[in-house]
């Protein structure tokens, strides 16, 4: 019998005070459960409980023992169960990184629909804007909207791609607007984590064009973009999902609608696992069916 079987035997012979409801509980024989007990206080040296016809009791050894050792494995108990837990396609703990607008507006309605079907799963979500390191900060994944992955020190799943588009505010000299060239730096608002300019690139499907972006305004928040150009400071560069409602609405129209930037890719990040465990996989399979039909309603 291994030490931590025998250990877990112990303890509940010290709380139930009964060998057959050990073996009861423990899918054990009464003699299986008795030699148990031997071969420990053999090892101990030392006699843990007195046994009578009526009834077992601890000695006052066995009582220390069982005292001292019981946090100790308590905690391996729950670590054994969360390790077990985590293994399992149903059960555990997801600890997840995402964009801010996207998990207010989007990644909310995933989780809601996810946990109807796999209630036993837990989540620990953290919404930014910024690229963080999954592995240094101990995610279980990252859902990004960026240009083409180029980190080779993690996996990932291309999910869709993301159409961005030039929006502004109806009525302003932006709607009239026929080439890329007559915006000038102050009139693009920039996204940007550290108040830095950007630069455009926009093609009509055989030209191209340049424009430098954010020497006015920069933003790390897409929403704020969004909310500068609907105030009529310029124009934005946002996901087309992103301003949907705001197209809707009529508070931003398309500008420039035959020219367009580099589309983006929604993608799922993982730390480098030789395999995806059972939960990681089974969220990133809803997700990946999930997402394009969510954001497909806000474009």
């Amino acid at each position: 019998m291994n030490d931590y079987k025998a250990l877990r035997t112990f303890l509940l012979a010290a709380e139930k005070r009964n060998f057959a409801q050990v073996a009861r509980e423990l899918d054990m024989t009464p003699a299986a459960v008795t030699r148990a007990i031997a071969a420990l206080e053999d090892e101990l040296g030392v006699q843990l409980f007195v046994r009578t016809t009526r009834q077992v009791s601890l000695t006052t050894d066995g009582a220390i023992y069982a005292a001292q050792i019981k946090p100790a494995f308590d905690a391996l108990e729950n670590a054994r169960k969360d390790l077990l837990n985590n293994h399992k396609a149903d059960q555990g703990r997801l600890r997840i990184s995402a964009p801010t607008w996207f998990g207010q507006q989007v990644l909310t309605a995933i989780l809601s629909a996810f946990n109807a079907q796999f209630p036993k799963i837990s989540f620990e979500i953290s919404l930014t804007d910024g690229m963080v390191n999954i592995v240094d900060e101990d995610y279980d994944l990252a859902i990004r909207i960026s240009a083409a992955p180029s980190d080779k020190f993690t996996i990932w799943r291309k999910i869709s791609v993301v159409p961005r588009i030039l929006v502004a505010a109806p009525g302003s000299r932006f709607v009239d607007l026929k080439h890329p060239n007559e915006l000038t730096p102050d009139d693009c608002l920039a996204y940007s984590g550290e108040s830095r300019r950007e630069h455009w690139v926009l093609s009509d499907g055989g030209a191209s064009a340049t424009v430098s972006a954010g020497r006015a305004f920069s933003a790390n928040s897409g929403e704020v973009l969004a909310s500068m150009a609907a105030a009529g400071a310029g124009v934005a560069m946002l996901p087309r999902f992103h301003v949907g409602e705001h197209l809707r609405s009529g508070r931003l129209v398309h500008v420039l609608k035959g020219w367009a930037p580099p589309e983006l890719w929604l993608t799922l990040y993982y730390p480098p696992y030789q395999a995806l465990p059972p939960r990681i996989a089974s969220f990133s399979k809803f997700f990946e069916q999930q997402a394009p039909v969510f954001m497909a309603e806000m474009n």
